[in-house]
């Protein structure tokens, strides 16, 4: 399977899991269950280089509410916020962002997503007893057999539609006027 995280040149500052990027846009002391949601608190410092949601929109091609929505649900959350509100994002945003646009066809539920890149996350970060990898290695293992089978749905339906666009080629040819 290839890499879900393109190649994206060198990165911006310290790779942070989202749980950690969470903690940077909300106080979890007064909101134990941060996970997907945005909010206020304090924000850490920025390091390195930052992009507004107009870059990651034209990197990703993805638009400016598909972004936003993603950080609504709790899937993509910008690293930090500037002293303005604007978003701010880093070179591994964009990556996971891409992640979850390669998820969008394969017809991934938002849970499904969420659990996915849970477990992308736990395994980069590294630091993993035996027992927590193998499960982890194994879930991961799960919705590899699951993406198989969904492309192998979408081959099938890519291979009906092709014998289509033959059959009205071959409608158009016999009903051409001749000369």
């Amino acid at each position: 399977m290839e890499s879900p995280e393109p190649a994206t040149g060198a990165r911006c500052g310290p790779t942070r899991s989202p749980r950690q990027k969470m903690a940077s846009l909300t106080d979890e002391k007064d909101h134990p269950s941060a996970a997907g949601q945005a909010g206020g608190g304090e924000r850490k410092p920025m390091e390195g280089r930052h992009m507004q949601i107009g870059e990651v929109a034209d990197r990703t091609g993805l638009s400016l509410r598909t972004i936003r929505h993603y950080e609504e649900v709790g899937l993509a959350l910008p690293t930090a916020r500037s002293q303005g509100g604007f978003r701010l994002y880093t070179d591994d945003d964009v990556a996971r962002l891409l992640v979850i646009k390669r998820m969008k066809p394969l017809d991934f539920t938002l849970e499904e997503m969420r659990d996915l890149l849970d477990i992308l996350d736990r395994l980069r970060s590294g630091g993993l007893d035996e027992p927590t990898r193998t499960d982890l290695t194994k879930r991961l293992a799960v919705y590899r057999s699951l993406v198989e089978e969904r492309c192998e749905k979408i081959r099938t339906r890519l291979a009906d539609a092709e014998q289509f666009s033959a059959e009205l080629s071959a409608e158009l040819r016999r009903h051409r006027p001749a000369g």
